[in-house]
């Protein structure tokens, strides 16, 4: 039997590839001939740098950037150096988790340290890049990414905005003549899952400035900035349009990568499979699994695993799936693709028993067992079970 497993990391405890080793664990127990592929698998969303490094075989660079509140962090992007592909994460530099509660304001969180990763890159041959832009602490439209990447984002008086929204407020004139010569070169997969626009009741002030640190004359400010901002920089670059959906993501930096660089915005999820060439590995396989951390009725929406399911079906292939709970309303997954789940909890424990790594791979691996004892338990042979179970999907 072929079997591919893509799992995604269950945060806090097990990596992507971290949990897929362990269901192979299981099925080895059973099955020390099967035909085992595991592949990294994540959403756009966090450790979506590390699984798909990891997992495909390239580097991950570390280097100090310019955090959310203009402080140098420790951050890290990944290289796939066949492809000159660089994978990144903005919240690595601009996330909402590296400004303590009492210091969230988006009138001065900036995104200049995602320009200076995306720079560093370039610097190193990149020139395809996968960056995932959820969890941001910052609604500055991107500039501050753009005035690291060489573009005058200026006062009046000709001098670079400060950071944050506030920048937003003295912006007069937008240069692109010192714009790193490369930049033209580089084309931008944006992993973006929301389709909020930049500007209105659905943008990025409206919706996500409250979770920032934004109270309601922030917010009626930093939405009319925008507007002027993406005004501003229609005159010279017309693709600027503030009404496209996902403009609004991550605090308008949608806007930034689709007007500034050769960008399109994609699901995460849907950027994975195809640079993971999940579907060849799929196609091949008599039997696929997934899973995550929680399973409910959340993971429908377009998370990985349902991504998974749905791309297994289209091969006609059985899929089952391990979590670490799951959810009463967890059962649309079996309408969404997923035949079966299994929860990887054995026993009763604390929260952070659970998510012990050591315990939950070993938890993984010997749920893994148990369910390939049952295959084997209803066929004697592998082969014919698989076949079985496409007959039946």
């Amino acid at each position: 039997m072929k079997i591919t497993i893509a799992m995604d990391s269950f945060k806090g405890s097990l990596s992507s590839i971290e949990a897929g080793k362990a269901v192979e664990t299981g099925i080895r127990r059973v099955y020390p001939q099967a035909d085992v592929n595991v592949c990294p698998l994540a959403d756009g969303g966090e450790g979506t740098a590390y699984a798909l490094t990891t997992g495909m075989g390239g580097d991950l660079i570390s280097l100090k950037a310019t955090g959310p509140l203009g402080n140098p962090v420790s951050c890290s992007y990944g290289i796939i150096w066949e492809s000159r592909t660089a994978i990144i994460e903005m919240s690595a530099a601009a996330g909402i988790t590296l400004v303590p509660e009492a210091e969230r304001n988006p009138m001065n969180t900036t995104t200049y340290g995602v320009g200076e990763m995306i720079s560093d890159a370039i610097g190193r041959g990149c020139r395809k890049f996968i960056v995932g832009i959820g969890g941001s602490a910052t609604n500055d439209g991107g500039i501050g990414m753009l005035q690291a990447l060489g573009y005058g984002l200026l006062t009046k008086e000709g001098k670079q905005v400060p950071f944050g929204a506030k920048g937003l407020s003295v912006l007069k004139q937008i240069t692109d003549d010192k714009v790193i010569p490369h930049l033209a070169e580089c084309s931008f997969k944006i992993a973006c899952d929301v389709t909020n626009t930049l500007c209105g009741d659905q943008g990025c002030s409206a919706v996500y400035g409250p979770q920032k640190g934004a109270d309601s004359p922030m917010i009626i400010q930093m939405d009319r900035w925008l507007a002027d901002y993406a005004a501003l920089a229609k005159e010279k670059y017309q693709k600027a349009d503030l009404k496209q959906a996902g403009t609004g993501a991550a605090g308008g930096l949608g806007f930034a990568f689709l007007t500034f660089t050769n960008a399109v915005l994609e699901p995460g999820i849907k950027i994975v499979l195809y640079e993971t060439c999940l579907s060849k590995y799929i196609m091949d396989s008599d039997l696929v699994i997934t899973g995550e951390g929680r399973l409910d009725g959340q993971t429908v929406m377009g998370k990985a695993p349902i991504g998974v399911a749905r791309l297994a079906k289209e091969y006609g292939k059985p899929v089952i799936a391990f979590c670490g709970c799951a959810t009463k309303d967890a059962v649309l997954c079996n309408e969404a693709g997923i035949d079966a789940f299994f929860p990887i909890l054995r026993e009763v424990v604390t929260p952070d028993e659970a998510l012990n790594a050591e315990n939950a791979a070993a938890n993984m691996s010997d749920t893994a067992e148990q369910a390939f004892r049952l295959i084997r338990a209803l066929s004697s042979d592998i082969n014919d079970f698989g076949k079985y179970l496409q007959t039946r999907s």
